[in-house]
């Protein structure tokens, strides 16, 4: 009986050693292409709503997610192509102008009394000039990048393009393999997987999506009325859309000041005006359009994508905050409390 148990033992170990030691393999031959795989991973879930609708009237699996992934190409990658030569002449554009800009006169003339001191208004225009410097070296260095890392990056996105294939068109195989490695009994598993996939929504379509949306709704009035390099603006107002409490307010309305002191009415009140429609989205249809979701406080959103931005780059704003708020669904089911948590809850009994 000894023997059993000591051979049993032994077998149990060696198993546990050999699968620790191949998934610590696996983690370094995958991690750099790991970011690849989980954008691959979101972009399906974003696309998977499309494609149900589309396999309903399209046969075959294999045929609806080939017309899916072509509809991002088309949608998504051509636009980007055409669009960074623009982008980089914008941006060295913008670089140029604000080496011979004056930012302290406009401070004067709209805060006079705040900018009557003659060091301070001199101290908050260096900031301010720092600050325009950086984010137009930012954006060139991020194009000079994609340029001299052009083979890396083809690899990465062939990886990218085919997990999304692949989990688009097995989406419930996928979820149905992930649910079978969970620890949990089958009641938490399946609250949890509810939990998760609402959240995910609420973060990739209500926050990010939508605040795409109102940085185009932004960019397109910087189209309209003629405001320079207003590709490179409508980038800002885009990112600065997605961030929650942030919103594109800080593009849309700096712009708006400088037609102002430009004498351009029109194309500031024009601006102003769009600028508006964009805050309604951002208070209005976002919480309508996840009030059957389960919702995310804005704190863990903003908590999350600036410390995903500074852990992982640009895709830990997607990452960032559905880390935080799954630890708080896993915290959640735990708790096991009839009232709703602090930092998600469930809009219909939140109310």
């Amino acid at each position: 009986m000894g023997d059993k148990q000591e051979k049993s033992f032994w077998k149990n170990t060696t198993s546990t050693v050999i699968l620790a030691v191949l998934l610590v393999l696996s983690f370094f031959l995958i991690k750099p292409i790991l970011l690849s795989i989980i954008s691959g991973i979101i972009l399906a879930f974003v696309f998977v709503p499309l494609y149900n609708k589309l396999l309903k009237k399209i046969p075959g699996r294999g045929l609806s997610a080939v017309i899916i992934c072509l509809f991002f190409i088309l949608i998504i990658i051509l636009p980007l192509w055409f669009a960074t030569p623009v982008l980089v002449d914008q941006s060295i554009s913008i670089y140029l102008a604000s080496q011979k800009m004056d930012f302290v006169t406009p401070l004067q003339t709209i805060f006079p009394t705040l900018f009557q001191v003659e060091g301070f208004s001199s101290e908050i225009g260096s900031i301010i000039y720092s600050f325009v410097t950086n984010i137009t070296n930012s954006v060139m260095n991020m194009v000079s990048n994609l340029i001299l890392h052009f083979p890396t990056l083809f690899l990465q996105s062939l990886v990218m393009f085919f997990t999304f294939f692949f989990v688009l068109r097995d989406n419930e195989k996928f979820v149905q393999y992930v649910q079978s490695l969970l620890p949990f009994q089958k009641e938490v598993e399946n609250k949890l997987f509810k939990s998760s996939k609402d959240i995910t929504f609420s973060v990739i379509y209500g926050q990010v999506i939508l605040g795409i949306l109102q940085g185009l709704i932004a960019g397109a009035s910087f189209y309209i009325f003629g405001v320079e390099n207003a590709l490179f603006l409508l980038i800002l107002a885009c990112i600065a859309g997605i961030f929650p409490i942030i919103g594109t307010s800080v593009v849309w309305i700096p712009v708006a000041l400088y037609l102002l002191m430009s004498n351009q009415i029109v194309a500031m009140i024009g601006i102003t005006a769009f600028g508006i429609v964009g805050f309604i989205i951002e208070n209005a249809v976002k919480p309508v359009f996840v009030s059957k979701r389960t919702n995310v406080h804005s704190a863990i959103i903003l908590l999350g994508m600036i410390g995903g931005l500074f852990f992982i780059g640009i895709l830990g704003v997607i990452i960032g905050p559905l880390i935080l708020a799954y630890l708080f669904i896993v915290l959640e089911i735990y708790r096991d409390k009839r009232t709703p948590g602090v930092f998600i809850q469930d809009p219909k009994k939140s109310r």
